[in-house]
């Protein structure tokens, strides 16, 4: 039996939107959400039968072209004209689950009942939801402001039977997708268009998305370390929770407090050690890590408010009989906190990079480049010069896009927020991270076995267990980008739930 969400004033969660996308829930309004659409449609219509004053993208143009009057009798071709106009993407094609994010995202802000739709759209597309029917729509033409445009508007192109969608793994046309479903077209009303266009969902459904992925990814980032503290030998006096509480960032105390508890009943963390300190990459664990962590905290906290947002224009208040045309499109909250993510994700595959070059440097018991054989055999060191380039990549991926805008629309849209942009490259350095991780466990568990008889402590060992069914110990050279592969699909199965204390 299908699980049902509904759709309401309730807050929406991270949590929620993970367990609907992962767990294959339909979703379906509340009385309270359709009662709330209804009823500002009809104060809308209302409204247009008892006034001839402009109201801006109702009876107007758009943009520059706020102060083109529109005839009544146009206003249908008005907003659908919108859709097709706006329809300007490229690139590459957003993965479907961030797509599949984003129409949840859109029908919750139409849920609320500002911004004038009829219910039979947010009803299409929840059809289009809980049927897994995914527009087609590509990574660059939003600025980030005045909503995302043109992803919003692919997205809304089926609705009126264009654009392309996929379906059961098959991309088809908007047209063919709603003759299989006996669908009618989406008469598109006054405003209608535009409370589709406008909004952030294209920047918020990466950002739900990312989110989502980097929490597991800060997980994996402390065991990962701890492995290879472990397997160098290292010290846990940096991890003494009497150092981080004089400091009290939360983030940094909130690292060392798992990376104790990671490495609880090692045998190698505990035995006597020759030297008083270990690189700033193991004994900076905690304010690296720390920091990143307080980062995503605050990047979690604007997303969290903006999902439950109404954020596109203008907006129609009902009960104080008012159309506000403001800006709560304008994605700079969300261009500045993924610029933040990006900076938060691309330390942690620095530091791993680091760890990963220090264990290869032939100190505390290790052979150089983890190899038994050196000379015939080159073992770990290419590896390394992998994550050092991905690392390299993210650099340059963490140059803020929100310090940056290029007027349009003729200087109406004179500030914009490139949050766009900023989502689609912190999602290229979510991937980066991964990967970096992976090589920094490839090199942790070859560097753990020249450790033994020593164990680590049983929860690592469990760990590295686990991993070793996907990839085994490397005596002698092999290919080894195949092992970086199956470590990465390692990094992607593995379910992380470790507790907090």
């Amino acid at each position: 039996m299908k699980k049902i969400h509904y759709i309401s004033n309730d807050q929406l969660t991270f949590e929620r939107i993970g367990q609907i996308i992962r767990e294959g829930f339909t979703i379906a309004l509340s009385e309270q959400s359709k009662s709330n659409i209804i009823k500002c449609r009809k104060y809308l219509d209302n409204k247009l039968d008892s006034q001839d004053e402009p109201i801006y993208g109702i009876n107007t143009g758009f943009g520059a072209l706020y102060d083109k009057r529109i005839s009544r009798e146009d206003l249908g071709n008005l907003q659908k004209n919108l859709v097709m106009s706006h329809a300007c993407g490229t690139g590459d094609e957003v993965n479907s689950e961030i797509v599949k994010i984003m129409i949840l995202l859109k029908i919750q802000s139409l849920s609320y009942g500002h911004s004038g739709v009829q219910l039979e759209t947010v009803e299409r597309l929840i059809d289009f939801f809980n049927n897994d029917i995914l527009p087609v729509v590509y990574q660059f033409g939003s600025l980030g402001a005045s909503g995302d445009l043109a992803p919003l508007a692919h997205m809304s192109l089926p609705l009126i039977g264009l654009g392309e969608v996929y379906h059961q793994g098959k991309k088809t046309s908007g047209e063919e997708i709603l003759k299989k479903f006996k669908w009618k077209l989406m008469a598109l009303k006054s405003k209608e268009g535009l409370a589709l266009l406008n909004g952030t969902q294209f920047m918020s459904a990466f950002g739900v998305y990312l989110i989502l992925r980097v929490w597991k990814l800060s997980q994996l980032a402390d065991v990962i370390g701890a492995i290879s503290l472990d397997a160098f030998d290292g010290r846990i006096e940096p991890f003494h929770d009497s150092v981080h509480q004089i400091r009290y960032h939360l983030g940094q105390i909130k690292t060392a407090r798992r990376i104790r508890y990671l490495l609880e009943g090692s045998e190698l963390i505990n035995r006597p050690k020759i030297h008083i300190q270990d690189p700033y990459s193991f004994r900076c664990i905690p304010q690296v890590h720390g920091a990143s962590k307080d980062s995503i905290d605050y990047v979690a906290y604007v997303f969290n408010n903006e999902i439950n947002a109404v954020t596109d224009n203008p907006t129609i208040f009902p009960d104080e009989d008012l159309i506000i045309s403001a800006g709560n499109f304008h994605g700079q909250p969300l261009a500045l906190a993924l610029d933040n993510l990006c900076i938060a994700m691309a330390e942690l595959g620095s530091i791993s990079e680091r760890r990963t070059y220090q264990l290869l440097a032939g100190k505390r018991g290790l052979p150089p480049f983890l190899v038994a054989n050196p000379g015939v055999n080159s073992g770990f060191m290419i590896p390394q010069y992998t994550a050092a380039s991905i690392v390299s990549r993210n650099k340059q991926l963490s140059t803020p896009a929100s310090v940056d805008t290029i007027e349009s629309s003729q200087g109406q849209e004179d500030h914009v927020s490139m949050g766009a942009n900023a989502a689609t490259k912190a999602y290229q350095v979510a991937l980066n991270l991964e990967r970096i991780l992976a090589i920094e466990l490839f090199n942790a568990a070859q560097a753990l076995e020249f450790q033994r008889p020593a164990k680590s402590s049983p929860l690592i060992e469990e760990f590295v267990a686990g991993y070793r069914k996907k990839v085994k110990f490397i005596t002698d050279d092999k290919i080894m980008y195949k092992d970086i592969a199956r470590s990465v699909e390692f990094l992607q199965e593995i379910e992380m739930d470790l507790p907090e204390k």
